[in-house]
């Protein structure tokens, strides 16, 4: 058994994730984290946005390390519990990711394993490491503001569109997986592209018609998508790609290149580099954050470099 390094582990399980699969296969989980992490203390999710809440509350009661057990949901939900204003709410504790849902997105940025045997070892002996997280403020339908935090990948567009599809989709409540795949169909048939104003760092300034902008602390979108092929959790810079106006056809024959990691080579897709975006459009441009739509340009993101104590990751 691996030395125990943290002293007050909490882990928070969606239920719900993988079609139930999460709920099912706890029973045997809990013995596994526990032979590795020690004494974990177990709170369930019960409706979304709830893991925020339940992270921020543990980690105010002391918690040292909270383990994440879902997708990349559930990841980026305890993600947003860590901070508060701009801030870790407890900066000397770690999260975890323990992969038990559809989207495997961050576990693959972060190089964790994707047994959740592997991945509790993985928390318990490997290096806790510091990586950044991107700080986004965005707009809703109603008119209003909203904050949120990421550890992966943000983007606006195309994404955002599939994602509020996914949501509403009568699949949902069966697979997550098929109703994504659904929607991504649709979206893709009626779909147009969208005059989006970029701001990198107060400096360059672009306008062009897109169909999608991912903003990426981590590689990884949409079930294995490279959108970010450069991008590192540790650079203190966001990695920005656009994808310009492309047709249904030309867009189904490069997804190799997406899968790929040679996205840049497509003459469609533009690469940049910034620590402050800020985007504005005068159409409708839906935003996603790890397959979840989250609300609608404008919107400004923002870097916090090494904000983030990570614990299980592989990173070179």
């Amino acid at each position: 058994m691996p030395r125990q390094r943290f002293h007050k582990p909490c882990a928070i399980l969606n239920p719900r994730a993988a079609s139930g699969k999460a709920k099912r296969r706890w029973p045997s989980l809990k013995p596994v984290l526990e032979a590795a992490l020690g004494t974990v203390d177990a709170r369930f999710t019960q409706a979304p946005n709830h893991a925020t809440a339940l992270a921020r509350q543990a980690l105010r009661n002391g918690a040292d390390l909270v383990v994440a057990i879902g997708g990349d949901g559930t990841f980026n939900e305890v993600v947003n519990g860590y901070f508060e204003g701009g801030r870790p709410v407890r900066p000397e504790a770690a999260l975890a990711l323990c992969p038990l849902g559809t989207g495997g997105d961050f576990r693959r940025s972060a190089g964790i394993p994707s047994s959740p045997r592997e991945a509790a070892h993985a928390i318990a002996t490997r290096p806790v490491r510091r990586i950044d997280a991107g700080q986004m403020v965005l707009s809703t339908s109603d008119g209003g503001s909203v904050e949120r935090y990421f550890a992966n990948v943000t983007s606006f567009g195309m994404g955002g569109t599939v994602s509020l599809a996914a949501k509403n989709s009568f699949l949902t409540g069966f697979s997550g997986k098929a109703a994504f795949l659904w929607a991504t169909f649709v979206t893709l048939m009626r779909f147009r592209s969208k005059q989006v104003r970029l701001s990198l760092d107060g400096s360059t300034q672009l306008e062009k018609s897109m169909i999608q902008v991912a903003v990426g602390n981590g590689s990884h979108q949409g079930g294995g998508m490279n959108v970010c092929p450069l991008a590192a959790l540790d650079s203190e810079v966001l990695e920005v790609t656009t994808i310009g106006d492309i047709g249904l056809v030309e867009f189904l024959r490069s997804l190799p290149l997406l899968y790929s990691g040679r996205i840049y080579t497509s003459p469609k897709c533009d690469h940049y580099r910034a620590s402050e975006i800020s985007a504005e459009s005068p159409d409708q441009v839906l935003m996603e954050v790890d397959g979840e739509a989250i609300g609608q340009l404008p919107a400004s993101i923002t870097v916090l470099p090494r904000a983030l104590r990570l614990a299980g990751a592989h990173i070179e």
